[in-house]
């Protein structure tokens, strides 16, 4: 029988808790149903679920709502679990992406009960892996009203700083093309491979762009991520495919990132395999820059790709705050500094407890 998850404990406890109960992506069902049966145990909340996805709401008519949300889901296990504590780090698998936020939200969840503004938190699954799993994109497209809100915070770790926004992410795949031949007679062919050369030298050649979007400078990045070629140890490749991985600034589309890396690649075969849309900060809205003023620090720029653009495309403006380094999320030695998780759940409770008071006061007048 599977012990009860309880959302009394200090937030560090709940983060190892969370993380010792299996939930690699495609096997969150355990730790969704522990999430599920801890949130109906409170009567402010209402709680839904869809597949893996739990969204719990508070509904007391407030003049508005905010969204905190995380996902439940972790990368594999590489012998870093079950979690282990060492003075004011805890060690584990998911300690930092992103059981962390996670615990702040379900502690959150259970103890906030007369919040400023009505609460809408919601625990996804298959963040880690190919878009068209991912939970929250599915619950967007299933029940919209479930994300409805003003604001968002998503608890990716971010050392407890604002992080505004995200890049884009797309990848492309360059096909050089060859003669195939018999390698002993390798004059009658063309290398594939051998002529993708120039292509690599035109990733060592480029020089990625600093982009300030809204006062925040986001960094780009154009890398091979990737190379196929070859068919037999004595056969002269016809073919050699380079996959090309393009981050880009929020201040451009997704055509417009298309449209670039053609460019850079001009004479080959480019072909889009995947891509995203970045995110742009929305720092300078009055509800967003609320939340900077109370949680506090320099907010920067979100470099990687996550899922504040699924809330922006839903048009919820959204930062990533959360507990835990990211740099070390993903790493065999994953890690927390537990004052964070602390910390975090301090500055959201506060948050919280004040979050559109001045609206209420304005609309009052």
């Amino acid at each position: 029988m599977n012990t009860p998850l309880d959302l009394n404990l200090p937030a560090p406890e709940l983060t190892a808790a969370l993380c010792d109960i299996p939930s690699v992506s495609g096997d969150e069902a355990r730790l969704a149903d522990a999430i599920e049966a801890a949130l109906r145990r409170y009567e402010h909340l209402s709680v839904d679920r869809d597949g893996d996805a739990v969204v719990a709401r508070t509904s007391l008519g407030r003049p508005s709502r905010v969204v905190v949300a995380g996902h439940i889901d972790t990368v594999p296990v590489a012998g870093n679990l079950p979690t282990r504590r060492d003075g004011g780090v805890l060690w584990g698998r998911g300690t930092v992406d992103m059981k962390g936020g996670v615990a702040v939200a379900l502690r959150l969840a259970a103890h906030v009960a007369d919040p400023a503004s009505d609460v809408t938190y919601v625990f996804y699954d298959n963040e880690e892996v190919e878009a068209d799993r991912n939970g929250l994109g599915r619950v967007a497209a299933r029940h919209p009203d479930w994300l409805r809100g003003d604001f968002a915070v998503l608890m990716e770790p971010t050392s407890a700083v604002v992080e505004g926004g995200c890049n884009g992410t797309l990848r492309v795949g360059i096909t050089v093309a060859g003669r195939a031949a018999h390698s002993a007679r390798w004059w009658r062919g063309v290398n594939a491979i051998h002529a993708a050369g120039p292509v690599l030298e035109r990733l060592r050649e480029y020089t990625p762009a600093e982009v300030d979007v809204d006062g925040l400078v986001y960094r780009e990045g154009l890398n091979a991520v990737g190379i196929s070629g070859g068919i037999q140890g004595n056969i002269i490749p016809d073919r050699c495919v380079i996959t090309v991985n393009y981050r880009f600034a929020p201040s451009a589309d997704e055509d417009a990132a298309f449209k670039h890396v053609r460019s850079v690649f001009d004479g080959y075969d480019v072909e889009l395999l995947d891509s995203a849309p970045g995110a742009r900060p929305g720092l300078t809205r009055p509800i967003a820059a609320e939340f900077v003023a109370a949680v506090g620090g320099t907010p920067q720029a979100k470099v990687g790709w996550t899922d504040v653009a699924r809330f922006d495309a839903l048009g919820v403006p959204a930062v990533n705050y959360g507990p835990g380094d990211p740099q070390l999320a993903h790493a065999d030695d994953e890690q927390v500094d537990v004052a964070e998780i602390d910390t975090c759940e301090q500055r959201m409770r506060a948050w919280l407890d004040t979050a559109a008071a001045g609206r209420t006061a304005s609309l009052a007048r």
